[in-house]
């Protein structure tokens, strides 16, 4: 009786052990770090590294408690039931989440970010939703599992599985992102498609097939008017994305092997070139910015790796997506289809917890009942071997360091920013905001080439035309007046429909040194005539310097 219950006692722990290790895993999403700049998840990173290292603690003593079992070499090394907590990690994560959202409508808990009141540890509702969608699949599925279940245990699985999913059903319609609703209409179809009765369906199809057809044109028509209720509910987002993704297919047939520059250059060399052409309607100088995203992750990794290395991760992923429908994981896979659709016009990839998230439900298709131990082990000993913790460290002191430079920046005080940013530079060099920042308050101080150096870094990591503007400046106030003019003409077709460098023209064509008569009327015309965005005081102000240069003029 005593060894049954010391088996018993042991096989809860081997249990709650490898649940841990996965949950602690998955757990980065609720990681928040609001000392830092908005935007910058360095430190789900951290924490990532940290449970790597719990993680693999627990799996070290998991496997010491199976060897003690006398359990066989296959299922000491194996991670049997995988999925099962992958499962259930997900479902804990999206309540809390789901729980998190529900206390910012309610003013109960701050958001992420000031502009949006519904966030949770994101600080975009955009992500937030995704992640919100990539759960809800999982939920319906360890419903309709437990529901055909008589037993205790699954009617508690069903009644908290359901809790969980109404509560993601509470939130998600409030965060308003079109593309996070499609991809949990997509996911939880598939997995309700999947748990149906075949033999009974067959009947039915059988008997009423006339009228399914009819339901299946109704459905389809009624999708069609969500689409384009979707579209007008917000028109010129959905055009900016069209637009963006037009910009970056131009910019993968310019790099098919990859750019290995990075995505703000491609773009911004594409959508310069594109203006440039003078071709395009008026709706895409309207729509037309400076993203930082791609908000499609395939044309992304398109562009960053080449197409072909975008192709071989796409069969993967088809591959386990199969295997996994193989075994009956519809939850799993639906997850993955929500992950699929969401990525296509969204940038998922760039936070932690989806990549967590994502190679977890990969490997959970099947893989990972053989792999998943080794898996967390080497991934452990990688980061903590290759100094990645102290690395992320450093970037996440120089972030809060950087909070308080950006505050002599922003008051006017260049000399100390100046100071503080170059102490910086080492560990945010790759950042576009901070190399911009830096530039912009050297060139304030009077330190034209070195503000120079810094913002032609930052356009390899920003597509904001006004790092553009800076360099020409720079250049304009060194007299090199060809060179800031290449800027500024840069700046005009990067974004047309911006007046500010059409502007900065006009005042260096009336420099005395550098008159240009013709072109300075051409570019007058447009400063005085084009209708801005936004109606604002800058704007009146440039209007009245311009017209009294052409009214001298004349």
């Amino acid at each position: 009786m005593i060894r049954l219950w010391i088996h018993r006692v042991k096989d809860v722990m081997t249990v709650s052990l490898l649940f841990a290790a996965v949950c602690s895993l998955l757990g980065v999403v609720g990681v928040t770090t609001l000392e830092l700049p908005v935007g910058e998840n360095v430190g789900q990173w951290i924490w990532l590294g940290k449970s790597t290292l719990f993680s693999a603690a627990c799996i070290i003593i998991t496997c010491l408690l199976q060897l003690v079992k006398r359990d066989s070499l296959k299922k000491v090394m194996c991670f049997f039931h995988f999925s099962v907590y992958v499962s259930w990690s997900l479902v804990l994560w999206g309540s809390v989440e789901a729980v998190w959202g529900l206390r910012q409508l309610y003013g109960f808990s701050a958001s992420g970010h000031s502009r949006y009141a519904l966030t949770g540890s994101f600080f975009n509702p955009g992500p937030y939703a995704g992640y919100l969608a990539m759960v809800l699949p999982v939920c319906l599925h360890l419903y309709l599992r437990a529901r055909k279940e008589r037993f205790v245990r699954y009617k508690i699985e069903k009644v908290v599985v359901a809790v969980a999913g109404i509560l993601i059903l509470c939130v998600l319609p409030a965060t308003m992102s079109r593309s996070a609703w499609v991809a949990a209409a997509v996911g939880c179809g598939w997995v309700a498609y999947m748990h149906r009765d075949k033999s009974k369906w067959n009947v039915l199809w059988k008997r009423y097939k006339r009228r399914f057809i009819l339901w299946g044109v109704s459905a389809l028509f009624i999708l069609m008017l969500g689409g384009a209720g979707a579209f007008l509910l917000k028109p010129d987002s959905a055009l900016g994305r069209l637009f963006l993704w037009k910009i970056t297919c131009r910019a993968v047939v310019s790099y098919p092997s990859g750019c290995d520059k990075g995505f703000a250059f491609a773009y911004g060399e594409a959508q310069e070139d594109y203006f440039a052409q003078g071709n395009y309607a008026e709706w895409e100088e309207r729509v037309a910015g400076s993203p930082e995203y791609v908000f499609n992750e395939y044309l992304s990794l398109a562009l960053a790796e080449g197409v072909a290395v975008c192709l071989i991760v796409l069969i993967v992923i088809g591959t386990c997506l199969w295997i996994g429908a193989k075994r009956g994981r519809y939850g799993i896979c639906g997850a993955i289809l929500s992950l699929l659709i969401f990525s296509f016009s969204s940038y998922p990839m760039c936070f932690p917890a989806f990549v967590v998230a994502g190679v977890f439900l990969l490997l959970a298709c099947g893989i990972g009942d053989v792999i998943g131990k080794p898996l967390v082990l080497c991934v452990c000993l990688v980061l903590w071997a290759g100094d990645s913790m102290e690395k992320w460290r450093q970037e996440e002191d120089a972030c809060r360091k950087w909070v308080y430079a950006k505050m002599f920046y922003s008051s006017g005080a260049y000399k100390v920013a100046n100071k503080s940013y170059g102490e910086l530079y080492p560990a945010l060099k790759e950042k576009g905001v901070f190399l911009f920042e830096y530039g912009h308050s050297l060139h304030k101080s009077g330190f034209y080439n070195k503000s120079n150096k810094y913002l032609k870094e930052a356009c390899l990591y920003s597509t904001d035309p006004m790092v553009l503007n800076i360099i020409g400046k720079n250049y304009q106030e060194l007299h090199r007046y060809e060179q800031a003019e290449a800027f500024f003409l840069r700046s005009v077709h990067r974004l047309p429909g911006r007046i500010y460098p059409y502007y900065l023209l006009a005042n260096l064509y009336a420099e005395p040194e550098f008159y240009r008569p013709d072109k300075l009327k051409e570019v007058a015309n447009v400063v005085l005539t084009k209708e801005p965005k936004v109606h604002s005081t800058a704007i009146e102000e440039m209007r009245k310097e311009i017209k009294k240069i052409v009214n001298k003029l004349e």
